[in-house]
C-alpha cells in the first residue's frame, strides 16, 4: 500500500516538471515570434515595405523610334518599321530549351535556320537577357501565340521598332547597318556615360552614318511605371517619361544620281565619288560591288556572311574611304599646278619629248611608245605626255610637292562624317625615312620624284582624296569639308540644322595659273583624249583621264589581254562641270578596267548628263530657295558648332608594311588613255 503511494507520487511530479517545461518551451518560443515579429515590423520596416513595393512596381524602359535617313530630296534610305518578335530569357525557361522550341514550332513556324541562330545566341548570352527567337511575326502568328503564352514561361511576345533599307543594295557603304549590341559595344557605352541610355535597345549603328551618327540617330530612352502581379503580369500603367526620338538625317546624297552611278559599274570592281563643290556636299558615293545592309540587322546567317567575306571582290570594302590606288595621270594637272606656283617652269616654255626622258643613263618612256615633239605645259596635259612630266619630277623638289598637293587633300584625313578613313600615302622624305627600316631604303632619289610626278610610285591615294582635290580646284582653291549628312532635323519641332557651314581653308592660288591648268584640261574634254566621251554635251566640262599600272613591268611591253583581268591596269577619270561655273566634281576608277578614256570617261559623262539636266537643275533651285525661306523663318538658327550629335570620326589603322613602288627606270608606263588607239 506504502509503495503504491511512493510510486502515484513520483509519477505527478513527473508529469509536472513535463508540463512546467512544455511550458517554458511554448513560451521561449512565443517570445522568439514575437521578437521576430518586433523586428520585421519595426527595426526593417522601412527596407521590406521598399521591397514589397518594388515587387508591386516595376521600372520598364521605353527604348526611343531609330531617326530615319533620307536622301536630299526626301526619298527614304533608312526606315523603322512596327515588327512582333518572340524572345527567350534563360532564366525563366522551364526545363530542356530544345523540348521548348519544339511544343512552339506547333504555334510558330521556326525555320532551321532561326532554331541554329537562336541555340548559338541562346549558348553564348546570359540568364537574364532576352536573346531574339524569331522576329516578322505576322498579326495571326503573334495573335496565337498570345493566347497561349501561359504555357511557355520565359518566351515573350514583343512589339519593336526593326531598322529596314528599302533601297537594299543602294549607297549601303554610305548607310551602313544597325547590328545587336555586344559586349565590346556595351563596354563603350559604359565608359562614356551612355549606357542608361540604351536600356531596352536592342541594336546600335556598327557600319556608315548608322554609326558615325550614332548619337543623333539613338534619341533618349524614356521610362515606364507599371503595376505588375506576384507573377510579372502588368496590372496598370502607374506613369510614364515618353521617349524622345532620334533626329531625322538628311544625306546630300541625291539616290537617283546615286543610282544611275551604280549601274554603270554593274558586273565591274570600282568606285565613284560626285561633290558639289561650292558646298562639299557628297552627291553620290559608289563602292562595287556592294551588299544589303537588311542582312545585318538580327544577325547575319553564316552562308550569307561567308558569301561576303569570302568574295574576292570584297563587297564590304568601303572602296572610296578604304581602297588606295596610284591615280596615274589624273595628278598631272595639280603637279603642273605645282610647277607654275613654285615658279619652276613656265606655261609657255617647250620641252623636247622623243618619247623618253633620260636620267642618269636611265630612260623614263611616255605610255604607248608615243612622241609628241616640243611640248608646253597645256598640250602635256591636253595629250598626256609622261616625258614633259618626267622632266619636271627632275627639278621639282618632292618636299616642295608634297606641301603644295596636301593643301588639296592628298595624303590626309579629309573628315567625311564616316569612320574608317585611310590616309594614303603622299610621298616626301619625311615618310621614306619614318617607313623604312634601313638606313639604304631611307634616301630619296632623284628618279622616285620622277615616277611620283606622273601618279606613279609612292602615291597611293583614296578616290575620295581624288575627288576632294578636283573639287577643291574646281572652286578656286576654297576648300570645303566634304560630307554625307547635309540637314539634322528635330522629329519633333521639324526645325533643322547644318552640320557644315563655310569653307575649311582657302589656298592661295594665282588667277593666271588656275587658268592655264583650267584650259587645258577643257581641251582633255573638247579635243584630247576623252574628247569621245562628251561629244555632243550641252556644257562644257574640264577633266584628265588617267591609267595606273597594278604591277610593275620590269622592262616588258603591257598587253592586257596577255595577262589575268586582276592585273590590267586601273582606268580613271577626274572632271568638273560646268567649267564657268562648277556644279559637280567627279573621281572614278574602274579596278583593272583599262583605258581612262573609254571606259572611265564615259561613266562621268553619264553622272554630268544627269546632274545637269535642265529640269532637275530648275527643281533643285525651287527647293534650295524654299529651304532657304523656312531657314529664315527659324527664331533661333543653329549653326553648324551646336549642330547634336556631331560624330567623332576615326581614321583607319595605317598600314604596317610600306607599299611597293611602281616601276622607276628604265620600264614601260602604263598605256595611258587610249595612247595605241590614237596619238593626238
Amino acid at each position: 500500500m506504502f509503495e503504491f503511494r511512493k510510486t502515484g507520487h513520483r509519477q505527478r511530479q513527473t508529469v509536472l516538471l513535463r508540463a512546467w517545461v512544455a511550458g517554458l518551451f511554448a513560451l521561449v518560443c512565443l517570445l522568439l515570434l514575437a521578437g521576430r515579429l518586433w523586428y520585421l515590423q519595426v527595426v526593417r520596416y522601412d527596407n521590406l515595405s521598399a521591397r514589397a513595393e518594388q515587387n508591386r512596381i516595376t521600372i520598364v524602359p521605353v527604348p526611343p523610334r531609330r531617326g530615319q535617313i533620307s536622301d536630299r530630296n526626301g526619298a527614304v534610305l533608312a526606315q523603322n518599321l512596327r515588327d512582333y518578335t518572340l524572345t527567350v530569357t534563360r532564366a525563366q525557361v522551364r526545363g530542356d530549351v530544345g523540348e521548348l522550341l519544339d511544343r512552339l514550332g506547333e504555334l510558330v513556324y521556326l525555320s532551321e535556320s532561326d532554331r541554329r541562330k537562336f541555340m548559338r545566341l541562346y549558348q553564348q548570352s546570359g540568364r537574364y537577357a532576352p536573346v531574339l527567337l524569331r522576329n516578322n511575326l505576322n498579326d495571326i502568328e503573334a495573335s496565337w501565340f498570345a493566347v497561349h503564352a501561359y504555357r511557355f514561361p520565359g518566351v515573350s511576345l514583343e512589339a519593336r521598332w526593326v531598322r529596314s533599307y528599302p533601297m537594299h543594295e543602294s549607297a549601303a557603304h554610305v548607310l551602313g547597318f544597325v547590328g545587336r549590341i555586344s559586349e565590346e559595344d556595351q563596354q563603350e557605352l559604359e565608359e562614356s556615360g551612355q549606357l542608361g541610355n540604351y536600356r531596352g535597345t536592342m541594336v546600335i549603328g556598327k557600319k556608315g552614318v548608322e554609326k558615325t551618327w550614332e548619337k543623333a540617330l539613338h534619341g533618349r530612352t524614356g521610362v515606364e511605371e507599371l503595376e505588375v502581379t506576384a507573377g510579372g503580369r502588368p496590372v496598370r500603367e502607374l506613369s510614364r517619361t515618353d521617349p524622345v526620338p532620334g533626329s531625322n538625317l538628311e544625306l546630300s546624297l541625291d539616290i537617283g544620281l546615286q543610282q544611275l552611278a551604280e549601274a554603270q559599274f554593274e558586273g565591274r570592281r570600282g568606285a565613284l565619288v560626285a561633290i558639289q563643290p561650292h558646298t562639299g556636299e557628297i552627291l553620290a558615293f559608289v563602292s562595287s560591288p556592294s551588299f544589303d545592309p537588311n542582312l545585318f540587322v538580327d544577325g547575319i546567317d553564316v552562308e550569307n556572311w561567308r558569301k561576303l567575306n569570302e568574295s574576292p571582290d570584297h563587297p564590304l570594302i568601303n572602296r572610296p574611304l578604304y581602297g588606295t590606288y596610284p591615280i596615274g595621270s589624273t595628278y598631272k594637272p595639280f603637279v603642273g599646278l605645282a610647277a607654275l606656283e613654285l615658279g619652276l617652269r613656265s606655261a609657255r616654255e617647250l620641252i623636247p619629248d622623243p618619247g623618253y626622258f633620260e636620267l642618269a643613263g636611265q630612260k623614263f618612256r611616255n605610255a604607248g611608245g608615243a612622241v609628241y615633239g616640243p611640248t608646253d605645259m597645256h598640250r602635256a596635259i591636253v595629250v598626256s605626255s609622261d616625258t614633259y612630266f618626267f622632266s619636271l619630277g627632275a627639278q621639282m623638289d618632292v618636299d616642295a610637292l608634297h606641301d603644295f598637293t596636301q593643301q588639296f587633300g592628298f595624303g590626309r584625313i579629309t573628315g567625311i562624317d564616316l569612320d574608317g578613313e585611310r590616309r594614303g600615302v603622299l610621298p616626301s622624305r619625311e615618310w621614306k625615312r619614318k617607313t623604312y627600316k634601313k638606313p639604304e631604303q631611307q634616301h630619296w632619289y632623284r628618279g622616285e620624284t620622277v615616277s611620283v610626278t606622273v601618279g606613279q610610285g609612292y602615291n597611293a591615294f583614296t578616290l575620295l582624296q581624288l575627288a576632294q582635290a578636283t573639287s577643291v580646284l574646281a572652286n578656286d582653291g576654297v576648300y570645303m569639308k566634304p560630307h554625307l549628312v547635309r540637314r539634322i532635323i528635330d522629329p519633333l519641332t521639324g526645325r533643322f540644322n547644318y552640320p557644315v557651314v563655310g569653307p575649311q581653308a582657302a589656298i592661295q592660288l594665282k588667277p593666271d595659273n588656275l587658268r592655264v591648268i583650267r584650259e587645258a584640261m577643257v581641251d582633255v574634254v573638247r579635243k584630247g583624249t576623252a574628247r569621245r566621251a562628251f561629244e555632243g554635251a550641252a556644257y562644257q566640262a574640264a577633266g584628265k583621264t588617267g591609267t595606273a599600272q597594278v604591277y610593275s613591268l620590269r622592262g616588258a611591253k603591257y598587253r592586257a589581254h596577255a595577262v589575268d583581268e586582276r592585273l590590267r591596269d586601273h582606268a580613271l577619270f577626274m572632271a568638273y562641270a560646268p567649267v564657268d561655273d562648277p556644279q559637280i566634281a567627279v573621281a572614278l576608277i574602274v579596278e583593272n578596267g583599262g583605258w581612262g578614256a573609254s571606259v572611265a570617261a564615259p561613266i562621268a559623262r553619264t553622272v554630268f548628263d544627269y546632274w545637269l539636266d535642265p529640269g532637275r537643275a530648275a527643281q533643285r533651285r525651287a527647293r534650295l530657295q524654299a529651304e532657304q525661306t523656312a531657314r529664315e523663318a527659324q527664331a533661333e538658327p543653329v549653326t553648324a558648332a551646336s549642330a547634336p550629335g556631331r560624330p567623332d570620326t576615326q581614321p583607319a589603322p595605317e598600314d604596317d608594311e610600306a607599299p611597293e613602288p611602281a616601276p622607276l627606270p628604265d620600264e614601260a608606263s602604263a598605256p595611258e588613255d587610249g595612247a595605241e588607239e590614237e596619238n593626238p
